[in-house]
């Protein structure tokens, strides 16, 4: 079977369990292999994936706008992914739907996740890439920065606010009526006891730190992948 995969996630789970991946997009970077791009997340490149004659596009309701691919008139799959707890039934999904035996083995070893909790520890907390400055009093909040100009977070229903969970963190994460807030960090109130996580993706603050020390919270970067990739690379860095 010809596949299509639109979300970065999927696409390195598939290739991995063997699926015939012959399209993706610009955001699928893992594996290193040279599969033809389609296009974005959200912008396709329609005349290219009628090229590559997909039996089937894999989509996420989470990521891709599926009106997208209905206008697209390919047969498509979507997935709905919005925490940890989903990943065994739509593992078993796409298992299913492929014919695929090693993806319902990766469901099986999602099943067992929620065993893999961890007390919070900050001096040795998981995907840390770079402290920019340490707590220096007991941290009461904790946000996951995901974007500059405006500043946005993430809420606890989203699968970071799953996988923070994970590491202890779901206590302190602010309850948002929003999946992915919109925050005023300059005018935020306690910001010595508020503990700032700084993604590397969608927007790489690692590499664009100018300001971020000046707004006086303790801060971190982390690894976005390890949080947001919600295949076999979360999975790995849960149970490592």
């Amino acid at each position: 079977m010809r596949v299509i995969s639109m979300v970065p996630s999927w696409t390195e789970t598939l290739i991995e369990a063997g699926v015939n991946v012959v399209g993706r997009t610009r955001f699928c970077i893992h594996p290193k292999m040279l599969i033809p791009v389609v296009g974005g997340t959200k912008d396709w490149d329609l005349k290219k994936i009628a090229a590559l004659n997909p039996d089937l596009i894999i989509l996420d309701k989470e990521e891709n706008p599926i009106s997208m691919s209905l206008e697209a008139e390919f047969p498509y799959f979507a997935t709905h992914v919005s925490s940890v707890l989903d990943m065994p039934r739509e593992l078993n999904s796409l298992g299913a739907k492929l014919n695929n035996s090693v993806l319902l083995q990766y469901a099986e070893a999602w099943e067992k996740v929620p065993l893999f909790k961890r007390p919070l520890n900050l001096d040795n907390f998981p995907g840390i890439v770079e402290w920019g400055l340490k707590p220096q009093t007991k941290i009461t909040k904790v946000i996951y920065v995901i974007w500059k100009n405006p500043w946005m977070s993430v809420s606890r229903d989203t699968f970071i606010g799953s996988m923070l969970e994970l590491c202890g963190m779901q206590a302190l994460i602010p309850q948002y009526d929003e999946k992915y807030p919109v925050i005023d960090l300059v005018n935020m109130p306690d910001n010595k006891s508020t503990l700032l996580l700084f993604s590397s993706e969608p927007y790489h603050f690692l590499k664009n730190k100018d300001g971020l020390k000046e707004l006086g919270f303790p801060h971190a970067y982390v690894n976005g992948e390890s949080f947001s990739w919600f295949g076999v690379r979360s999975l790995r860095f849960l149970i490592n």
